[in-house]
């Protein structure tokens, strides 16, 4: 979804980024900025409808929202608006919080449109779990729950003379930016992952604090307001499953890259759950960076055992159990001949449905490994 200023621009579509999006859609949205969005389904089902950025008409004009997350208190939630007399068209919570952020709020808007008095209004309601990104007529709005739940962070787009580097103002990271006239600063970008603005020639400048508001208009960004925890001594509430799957590795997260964390996690691993075996290895790739931290700690060679199907998409997300079973068959290649025989201690990540490790430890035995196990996982 962009915008030129005077109307809104869409395009959507199901399927992989680069199938839904290519040349001649990118050239069907013009404009100044702009909100994208993926997804694959949490609350609502895989269809068209559900998909984002949803857009609605508001009295200050359209207002578009992308959202990262899942409200916890989304069936409350919807039976409220649906009180109100507000139709709802799809099964998403995001069509929820998109409905709450229409609704006038109760300090009123004497001098115009107060979005930071309706997104405030909305987090009275939405605990967790969201960040979102808010594009009305004439700015974007980045906004992360209290509990900083799901990631979100701030970047400076500069010009190709500049190298991407941390930005910085007098040796601190910046909380506020703005653009000059002698300025290289092009713009400024928000995504979940740091890793993002590689891609673009940005760096990162900061995350969206828990319960911050952030405003980002063509002159630059400013902290609006920051929505407390009902009990302020409770410390964020970060999603665990970023560090451990979500996340690239290169993507930051609380000052520390997300390879690190993982190498560190297989390092605790082996200090609590030490075994006898000639060869370490990892179910690729988001296990890797634990599996090698395992290997460092207790010395124990790590050699790869299995090579990855590039074109098969997450399994735990398939509809069904079957189809799932399917993906861990195709998703995997044994590289027998590095194990053959030998007593093979493998690290995967996670543990989200509890199917796919046996069927991995299946193949490794058919192609000839003397002995897998124990099943050591970052989080079960």
């Amino acid at each position: 979804m962009t915008n030129d200023g005077k109307r809104f621009h869409q395009h959507k579509g199901m399927g992989l980024v680069n199938y839904v999006f290519q040349e001649q859609h990118i050239k069907s949205l013009p404009g100044h900025m702009g909100i994208g969005h993926t997804r694959y389904s949490t609350a609502g089902s895989s269809e068209l409808v559900n998909c984002q950025p949803f857009v609605v008409d508001t009295i200050h004009g359209h207002m578009a929202v992308g959202h990262n997350g899942e409200l916890v208190n989304a069936k409350a939630l919807r039976k409220k608006v649906l009180l109100q007399g507000t139709g709802l068209s799809t099964g998403s919570d995001s069509e929820v919080i998109t409905q709450l952020l229409t609704a006038t709020p109760p300090c009123g808007e004497p001098d115009g449109p107060n979005w930071t008095g309706r997104i405030y209004e909305m987090m009275q309601l939405t605990q967790l779990a969201y960040s979102l990104v808010i594009m009305t007529q004439d700015c974007i709005y980045a906004v992360r729950d209290p509990h900083g739940n799901r990631p979100l962070c701030i970047g400076r787009l500069m010009s190709l003379n500049e190298s991407p580097q941390l930005s910085r103002l007098g040796g601190e990271i910046v909380e506020n930016g703005e653009i000059s006239d002698d300025d290289s600063t092009l713009g400024w970008i928000v995504s979940s992952e740091s890793c993002g603005f590689h891609s673009f020639g940005a760096s990162m400048c900061r995350e969206v604090k828990p319960g911050e508001i952030v405003k980002l208009t063509t002159n630059g960004f400013k902290s609006m307001r920051i929505v407390s925890l009902e009990n302020p001594e409770k410390p964020p509430s970060f999603c665990i499953f970023e560090y451990v799957y979500f996340a690239r590795p290169d993507s930051m997260f609380e000052g520390q890259m997300v390879y690190s964390v993982r190498q560190r996690c297989g390092e605790q691993l082996a200090i609590e759950a030490p075994v006898e075996a000639e060869l370490v290895s990892t179910v690729p790739e988001s296990a890797t960076p634990a599996a090698l931290g395992y290997s460092l700690r207790t010395g124990i060679p790590y050699v790869e055992v299995l090579t990855k199907n590039r074109y098969v998409g997450r399994t735990f997300i398939q509809p069904s159990n079957r189809l799932r079973k399917l993906g861990v068959a195709r998703k995997f290649g044994p590289l027998s001949m590095n194990f053959k025989g030998k007593r093979v201690v493998l690290v995967d990540d996670s543990i989200v449905r509890g199917n796919t490790m046996g069927p991995i430890i299946k193949l490794l035995k058919q192609a000839g490994a003397g002995e897998v196990g124990p099943k050591l996982n970052i989080v079960s």
